[in-house]
This record gives C-alpha cells, sequence and structure tokens, in this order.
C-alpha cells in the first residue's frame, strides 16, 4: 500500500509498494573535500543568469518563468543530482534523513541540514512550509507515462502545483544516459556550467564503466543476474522492463533474470512478489538487492531459504540503486559494481 491509511492499490501506490520502487510504503502499511570532488557551492557555484527563463520538460510542458529560479523545491534524489552540477536547492522531499539522525543514500552528497525537508516519507509534504520558501519551480521524478510527480501526495497535489509551476524528469522505460542527458539539460538551463572539466569528466568515466560492463557481460554470458528487493513478508523480484538501471544494464548485454509476463501483470511490469519459502525459484549466479533505506539489507535478512540460495553462499551479493541519483558521477559505480561483480563471479546457479 502507498501509505498506511491506504485500503487499495492506486496506479501511483503499485509504484510505492515494492520492487522496483519505494518498499518503505508497504512496511509502514502492513566545504570539503567532498565540496571540491561532487559539487557544491565552493568548487561549480552555477553562474546566475539574467533575463527569462525556460525548460522543457518531459511531459512536454514548456515552463516560463521571468528569470532562472532560484528558489528551487526538488525531490531529493533530484536535488542531489544538481548539488553534484553545482546547482542547490531551498526545500526537498522525499526520502531525505534516517532514523538515526543522518543523510539517506538518496540525499548524496548534499549537506542536509542546510535544506528544509517538507516531508521525509511516502505521502508528507508539508504545504505550509513550502509556501514559506516562495517556491520558483518545484522538480521531481516520474515512474509513468501519465506526468505523475513523484513523492508529490495524490491528495494535496492540486494545492501543492499552484504554488509554482513544476518539471517533471521521466525515468520510466528509458535506459539510464536519457535522463541522465535530460538532468544535465536542467542543470545548464539553471546555470550549471556543463563544459567544466569536473563533468566532462564524469561524463568520460560513466562512459568507461559503460564500456567495462559491456565487455564484462560478453564475456561472461552465462553469468545470471537476479535484482531483488527484500521486506517483512515479500521478496521482490524485478523484471528487466521499465526500470532505467535494469533496462540499460539488459542493453549493454547482461543476462537479467526475468520473470514472466504473467507473474508481472499485477505490478504493471515492475516486479514479481514471492514469499520467502519460494525465493529460490529463479536460479541466479549475483544477486543486486535494493539498497534504499526502506528495505531490508541483504545482512539483516534472517531468513534460512535466502541464507541457502546459491549467490548467497558464494558471497555475490551486492548493492543495487533503483533509484539513481542522475549525475554522472553517482552513476558510474553502480556500472563498475556490476561490472566487477561479473567479472570475478563463480558459476553457482
Amino acid at each position: 500500500m502507498p501509505n498506511a491509511r491506504a485500503t487499495h492499490l492506486t496506479r501511483r501506490g503499485i509504484l510505492a509498494a515494492g520492487g522496483a520502487l519505494g518498499l518503505g510504503a508497504v512496511l509502514a502499511a502492513c566545504g570539503d573535500d567532498k565540496d571540491s570532488k561532487n559539487g557544491g557551492a565552493d568548487s561549480t557555484k552555477a553562474a546566475e543568469k539574467s533575463g527569462p527563463w525556460t525548460f522543457k520538460d518531459d511531459r512536454g510542458t514548456t515552463v516560463k518563468t521571468d528569470k532562472a529560479p532560484a528558489n528551487i523545491v526538488a525531490f531529493t534524489g533530484v536535488a542531489a543530482a544538481l548539488y553534484d552540477y553545482g546547482i542547490e536547492v531551498k526545500g526537498v522531499f522525499g526520502p531525505t534523513k534516517t532514523k538515526g539522525g543522518k543523510a539517506d543514500v538518496q540525499a548524496g552528497d548534499m549537506d542536509i541540514s542546510k535544506v528544509t525537508i517538507l516531508g521525509n516519507e511516502w505521502g508528507q509534504f508539508n504545504i505550509e512550509k513550502y509556501a514559506g520558501l516562495a517556491p520558483d519551480v518545484l522538480v521531481s521524478t516520474m515512474f509513468d507515462d501519465a506526468g505523475t510527480l513523484w513523492y508529490v501526495p495524490e491528495e494535496s497535489e492540486a494545492k501543492i502545483l499552484k504554488l509554482a509551476p513544476s518539471v517533471g524528469i521521466s525515468v520510466y522505460d528509458v535506459q539510464m544516459p536519457k535522463p541522465l542527458e535530460r538532468m544535465l539539460a536542467l542543470a545548464e538551463s539553471l546555470g550549471a556550467d556543463v563544459k567544466s572539466a569536473r563533468i566532462t569528466d564524469a561524463k568520460k568515466k560513466f562512459e568507461t564503466a559503460a564500456e567495462r560492463l559491456r565487455k564484462a557481460a560478453k564475456a561472461r554470458p552465462e553469468i545470471k543476474v537476479l535484482a531483488g528487493s527484500a521486506s517483512q513478508d515479500i521478496f521482490y523480484v524485478s523484471g528487466s522492463n521499465l526500470s532505467i538501471d535494469l533496462e540499460y544494464f539488459k542493453a549493454l548485454g547482461v543476462n537479467l533474470v526475468e520473470p514472466s509476463a504473467k507473474a508481472l501483470k499485477a505490478s504493471g511490469g515492475w516486479f514479481e512478489n514471492l514469499s520467502w519459502e519460494n525465493v529460490d525459484k529463479y536460479p541466479a549466479d549475483i544477486i543486486i538487492m535494493d539498497d534504499r533505506t526502506s528495505t531490508i539489507q541483504p545482512a539483516d535478512i534472517t531468513e534460512a531459504t535466502w541464507k541457502k540460495l546459491p549467490a548467497v553462499k558464494a558471497g555475490q551479493v551486492i548493492a543495487r540503486t533503483p533509484e539513481p541519483i542522475l549525475s554522472y558521477d553517482k552513476c558510474t559505480p553502480i556500472l563498475d559494481n556490476l561490472a566487477e561483480a561479473i567479472e570475478k563471479a563463480k558459476k553457482v546457479a
């Protein structure tokens, strides 16, 4: 379910329910070296742009303002990507802070103490705080073809979108390079110096990592990779379509485990639900596991059936980032880590 009060799964709720996307909803229902490397005010301070600002988003909507937005509010992962390009936001919504007070994995390198958190969980969005920021624009990703802005609550969407224009970047049924290009274009429109050595070098490293993964997959076609995600009662096996990372892995030749179309149908094509008793349904040599804080991490899985899986016994379980921070700097390790895992993997399935 999308939240604790929901009694049925809307389309948006299905996306939030697990496997490819926000498992937290399911669980609820039942200035230093870092700045110089990753962005921030001191290293790649985006130049302020004068004059009117326009940007055509992935809904086909052209957003126009009298000047480049200064008060930007964004979904946490989007804000983290913009930060890597030297663009800082005023407010964020979505997983930002862990229960222990640390930055969530989706916050990237942002200093979360310097942004206003409008909501940290599914369904949370403080409209009063949002209005108080005098927002110039709201930016989020989209996980469907209907233009639904991720983590903008459906019940208050109309009120929120009246306060400022919005921009949507699609991460639905496209390969990773496309939304990376779109996020870079957005950052450039907001003043980022996309021709800087730091950004061009990051893009080259991404392309090198992609070629490494392609070569690894070609050299080891027998290695099967399963994308999983864990909750208390359900193990989710993601399909290779729809998600930007898995579609790209498949295009690069990675041998991904694919649930049947019939099994995927209930989730709109995203994932298959398995009980822990049936977690061994699909043989795999490598398991890539959802790394978001809303999911149970491999080290904390106590199910005996999980521990008996050949990939688990062989130590061939690595992290997967289902919602990548859309900067080249953050996506490169995703490709490198999978390439290394395939290069070193033993055939165990």
